[in-house]
């Protein structure tokens, strides 16, 4: 098991090759609708529960950056019902390996499922689960993202009640033969997300902010075993970021550019609109964006609209008017909803309020 020091010095050293560069490109989420079910599921890594047959897959995974269309396939169903937000993941994959069996090790070292949850959409104090091939998990809690410098990571979070299982189609760790690739199935208790004791967040009806990643290696065989492959120089060839919802940048620790599910409790099939007021909030963490290059250039906050941006700012045809607040710690940037009467605030370390 790695120590925490030691994990968060890889995980850092990780994010310094990635960067913590922001994205300029627009970015428009992902939707899905997860069905609630009324039967139970089995967590054994098959499709076969009549539950599953009914509920349609994503689209393919995309390049986390460009949107391009991954070598191999990926894509996911969403369930939920009172107790668990249920999850499958078809993963195909010609050469099936992992080697992690210690629970909470840096899973990403191996080819895995990544599932990111933010519930409140504020991008703070969010989850993240990461499972291989071997079903090796690795749950932790973030308190904000990576790019915020007084992060708090609590990687011996775990989630508590958590089900999972693989079905590996072909032989795992058998550089002989070619596989068709592995099914991940998983249950998260809501329970295991819950702030309070006996706090109802069952989002019956509403969304929560959702991604999910493959991580994906190329290898090289050694001595007859899998091994991520290294260039001529001895260091690890980088990943392939593959993601339901692309960030438009190799970095997945940008929740508000996650996808939405809306967790429908509508018998038959249902549909989701993204609320306007969350189109607004892509305004503010564009200003944030730009408020953070700003500082970067000039060692203070800019005071005015005018410093971060020369275009209007707009909502479905409905013009935004940004009101700055500079204070001893920072800023807060907010707008008054143009569709709902709600103040939506940003803070100058990205977390977003509404009142």
């Amino acid at each position: 098991m790695v120590l925490k020091n030691q994990w968060i010095t890889v995980v850092f050293a990780w994010l310094s090759v990635v960067g913590f560069s922001q994205s300029k490109k627009t970015i428009l989420p992902k939707t899905y609708v997860a069905a609630k079910t009324t039967t139970p599921i089995t967590i054994d890594g098959e499709d076969t529960d009549a539950s599953w047959s009914k509920v349609d897959w994503t689209g393919l995974f995309e390049d986390i950056e460009n949107g391009i269309k991954p070598k191999y396939d990926t894509k996911v169903k969403m369930l939920w019902d009172e107790t668990n937000f249920y999850i499958l993941a078809k993963i195909d994959e010609p050469h099936v390996w992992a080697n992690l069996k210690q629970r909470d090790t840096i899973i990403f070292y191996n080819n895995d499922f990544e599932v990111f949850i933010d519930p409140d959409s504020d991008t703070f104090n969010y989850y993240e689960l990461e499972i291989n091939a071997l079903n090796t998990a690795w749950d932790l809690f973030l308190t904000k993202p990576y790019r915020e410098n007084d992060i708090v990571v609590l990687n011996d979070w775990d989630i508590t009640g958590l089900k999972s299982a693989v079905k590996i189609h072909g032989t795992i760790n058998n550089p002989n033969d070619t596989d068709e690739g592995w099914i991940l199935e998983i249950a998260i208790p809501w329970a295991a997300y819950q702030k309070s004791y006996n706090e109802d967040n069952v989002p019956k009806d509403r969304f929560w902010r959702v991604n999910f990643s493959r991580v994906n290696w190329q290898h090289s065989i050694v001595n007859g075993k899998y091994e991520r492959k290294k260039d001529a120089k001895g260091k690890f060839l980088p990943e392939y970021n593959w993601v339901w919802s692309p960030q438009g940048v190799i970095n997945m620790h940008e929740p508000e550019k996650w996808g939405y599910v809306y967790f429908s409790s509508k018998e038959g099939k249902d549909t989701f609109k993204i609320p306007q007021d969350e189109k607004i909030k892509w305004e503010l963490y564009n200003l944030y964006r730009a408020q953070k290059e700003y500082y970067k250039k000039n060692k203070v906050w800019a005071k005015s609209l005018v410093n971060l941006t020369k275009e209007p700012i707009s909502v479905d045809d409905k013009i935004l008017k940004p009101v700055f607040e500079n204070h001893s710690a920072g800023y807060n940037i907010s707008i008054r909803s143009p569709f709902s009467n709600k103040t939506l605030i940003i803070k100058e370390d990205g977390r977003f309020i509404e009142k």
